[in-house]
């Protein structure tokens, strides 16, 4: 079976699930191959629904399923400009850079991407331009915690994803975020989180959802967890 087909089949599994709700998420699975993000000897695995370890760097590519559900919850739209933390291979990024460049038909949305580790900021940019995203996708290395540009207290985000878990939302990170904008990120303890949403209001408050149970590895950085509580 070739990669097209597994694809194929995993959004069709993923929609009888009720998981992919909407045509842009279920365009954007459809037009991203997986398998040029994972890691070389994860391959075969790529249309597997469980997340993959990203060699030895201690971090992974999410399970298909809980992408989808953090991409339905984003609400994107074209036009979009978009925060990501925690770049890991590239391959959220490219989906959400799909979604907000309206299938790569124009430039007005935007996402940027943030990686602590180098040795993935290399592997991203690599996989993002084997894939034909590179110039819709900018990865910069960095605490993201901290926002990018990093400390800036400007409203400069429609949306903005961690993709770690965050022992809560960075400051930084809700100052960057238009009013009107959502945040999304697994909220809670090393061990376990609970995916949680907040739409900014006037006001600068947070209207804040929880959605989900989940398990993702820390957001390590001046405002996620330190260094030595990272395993």
């Amino acid at each position: 079976m070739d990669f097209e087909e597994q694809r194929r089949m995993l959004v069709r599994e993923l929609k009888r699930e009720k998981i992919i709700r909407s045509p842009h998420v279920e365009s954007a699975f459809l037009n991203v191959p997986r398998e040029v993000f994972v890691w070389p000897n994860t391959v075969e695995e790529a249309y597997f629904d469980t997340p993959l370890p990203l060699g030895n760097t201690g971090q992974t590519i999410s399970a298909p399923h809980m992408i989808a559900i953090m991409l339905e919850e984003l609400e994107l739209s074209k036009g979009n400009r978009v925060l990501e933390i925690g770049t890991g291979s590239g391959y959220n990024a490219a989906l959400m850079a799909y979604i907000v460049s309206g299938g790569k038909t124009d430039k007005t949305g935007a996402v940027i991407t943030i990686e602590r580790v180098p040795s993935l900021v290399t592997f991203a940019r690599n996989n993002l331009k084997r894939a034909n995203y590179s110039d819709y996708v900018e990865v910069a290395e960095g605490d993201g915690s901290l926002g990018y540009p990093p400390n800036v207290e400007e409203e400069l985000y429609d949306r903005i994803i961690i993709t770690a878990a965050a022992p809560r939302f960075p400051k930084t990170l809700i100052k960057q975020l238009k009013v009107d904008g959502i945040i999304l990120a697994p909220i809670g303890g090393i061990l376990f989180q609970t995916l949680t949403k907040g739409k900014k209001r006037q006001g600068k408050n947070l209207e804040i959802e929880k959605k989900t149970e989940c398990v993702f590895v820390p957001l390590v950085g001046e405002d996620g967890y330190p260094v030595n509580e990272e395993l």
